[in-house]
């Protein structure tokens, strides 16, 4: 063999038209440079939040184009069906629903089964695990619910068909709100990336509780007998210690929604619910942690898959017809400032009025400029307030005010949130 030159030199490769002398890359090493370039991304903690946006603006370029009735046919006209039933109809025992409906209530529920996971391991082990620790990002997150909700009531006082929505401005994209914080790196301390996830947690608890409370009626009560059952089924399996083996969770997580969505409640709460009785860790062995394994496993299913596919097919508003002044539609009117002056008012002055009274110290290494552009950073509410709406409306006229206003409010958010942040100089030493 010879010996290798010193230098890096340029693999040859022979050229299309059959000549030697052409300096190319490999088709190998070009698919490796791909696959390297992929892989770095999805390990970025913005590409989440990136993906979203990315397929947000796909559905809303659709759905202004002549594909929009190809688009809207295949979410709303197609359906699937699982179950069983006979050709005399005596014995029905099945789910048949559209496409749109099959990603909000059984994709979603995957995503909020990780949402309860992340929940119950930071009230556990994490960052709520303490009053000291849970309740200056509780504080900030009732206020970040309430403000926005009683600006939308404002708005739409005079619209009482409307006061159905008043949730909407109240929730929080995490995975979004983190991308944007996410890009900006070493700018923002630790710590306010830690609030933020806090805040977010909490605000996704608040919003499953208004989904179990407000968005919930209609209750079939052989379905919730069993329910029931299956949640006895959980509690006794996690009473038991059964960690290591996740099976029978699932298989009883799946009952229960099922059950769940037959009764009338929604199906997404059956995935929280079970998520609550997934031990964090074996009492025998405590490094066998079932909790952080299945956050583990979910979590590029959902950040990459879910949420994108719940985001295409949620976004694509057909604008024709719609002009400057449906910006100042009540429900879109509401959702805006609910989102943009809403959060950050209810968010910082909560903040604020935590910290001067002493109830909670600050954040470590954070401004108030930084606070409060994480305050602003908290008005993303795109995922969940599309979910939200999708609940709290079924006509497509005020689908289409929702997620205008979504839209307008959320990127008005994360572009003002970013800018401060940008700007906002480091805490003296």
């Amino acid at each position: 063999m010879g010996k290798r030159s010193g230098h890096h030199s340029t693999p040859k490769t022979v050229g299309a038209s059959g000549g030697g002398g052409g300096h190319a890359y490999p088709f190998s090493y070009t698919v490796r440079k791909v696959a390297n370039m992929t892989s770095d991304f999805l390990a970025m903690e913005a590409s989440a939040g990136i993906l979203l946006v990315i397929a947000a603006v796909i559905a809303l370029i659709i759905a202004n184009t002549p594909l929009y009735g190809i688009y809207d046919h295949i979410l709303h006209g197609i359906y699937f069906r699982i179950g069983f039933d006979d050709l005399g109809g005596s014995f029905d025992h099945e789910i048949k629903k559209s496409l749109l409906h099959w990603i909000n209530d059984g994709f979603m529920a995957i995503f909020f089964f990780l949402v309860g996971l992340e929940i119950k391991r930071e009230v556990v082990t994490g960052e709520l695990s303490s009053r000291a620790r849970a309740l200056l990002p509780a504080i900030a997150a009732i206020g970040g619910m309430a403000i926005p909700a009683l600006f939308y009531y404002v708005v739409n006082i005079d619209t009482p068909e409307n006061m159905a929505g008043w949730a909407i401005p109240a929730a929080t994209d995490i995975a979004f709100a983190l991308g944007v914080l996410a890009l900006l790196g070493s700018r923002v301390p630790i710590s306010l990336k830690i609030l933020l996830t806090a805040i977010a947690i909490i605000d996704d608890l608040g919003a499953i509780l208004i989904i179990a409370f407000f968005y919930t009626d209609n209750l079939a009560m052989e379905p919730l007998m069993f329910a029931a059952a299956a949640l006895v089924g959980l509690f006794i399996l996690n009473r038991t210690n059964i960690a290591f083996h996740k099976a029978p969770y699932i298989i009883l997580g799946i009952i229960l929604w099922v059950a769940v969505l037959k009764s009338g409640v929604h199906a997404t709460l059956a995935g929280v619910a079970t998520a609550f009785f997934i031990p964090v860790r074996d009492d025998d062995d405590p490094s066998v942690m079932p909790c952080k394994e299945l956050e583990h496993t979910l979590h590029p299913w959902v950040a990459f898959g879910i949420l994108p596919i719940f985001a295409f097919t949620n976004a694509g508003v057909p604008f024709k017809g719609m002009g400057f002044d449906s910006l100042f539609d009540p429900t879109t009117l509401g959702i805006i400032l609910g989102l943009f002056l809403g959060k950050q008012l209810g968010i910082f002055s909560a903040l604020f009025l935590a910290i001067k009274t002493g109830l909670s110290p600050k954040p470590e290494g954070a401004t108030w400029l930084q606070l409060y552009g994480v305050s602003v950073l908290c008005g993303i509410g795109f995922t969940m307030s599309l979910f939200i709406g999708g609940l709290a409306f079924a006509d497509i006229e005020h689908q289409a005010s929702i997620r205008l206003g979504v839209l307008v409010g959320s990127v008005a958010s994360a572009v003002v949130g970013y800018l401060i942040l940008r700007a906002s100089k480091p805490a003296k030493a």
